[in-house]
């Protein structure tokens, strides 16, 4: 026994187009923020800043609570800072971080963005 074969001819198999309220400039800005967030010893570090008195850390104070080098903090340090996550001050020979203004505002509102 054979079975009659029925096809059907459409324009599109989805109504209505879809389309995207993030720019492709915008995805690769977000996702490089979040690829800095997405080590945990960074999250450490952004808590250890966020938690410092005057919101503030000095890279020596960092060391320790995380257990690494000092240029292994640096190197995350620096990633964290070219995502404008935090900001950097030299003074002297030693470096301090703070979280930069309205930067985990700014996180927040990506993620309500792609709704």
């Amino acid at each position: 026994m054979t079975l009659p074969v029925t096809i059907r001819e459409t324009s599109s198999c989805c109504t209505p187009p879809l389309s995207s309220s993030v720019t492709s400039e915008d995805a690769e800005r977000i996702a490089h923020v979040f690829k800095a967030l997405a080590d945990p010893t960074r999250v450490r570090l952004m808590s250890l800043i966020a938690a410092a008195e005057g919101g503030e850390a000095c890279i020596c104070d960092l060391i320790d609570p995380v257990g690494l080098s000092q240029g292994t903090v640096s190197h995350h340090m620096k990633l964290l800072a070219e995502a404008g996550l935090v900001t950097r001050e030299q003074r002297g020979k030693w470096a301090y971080f703070a979280l930069a203004d309205g930067a985990l505002d700014a996180v927040a509102a990506s993620l309500r963005a792609l709704r």
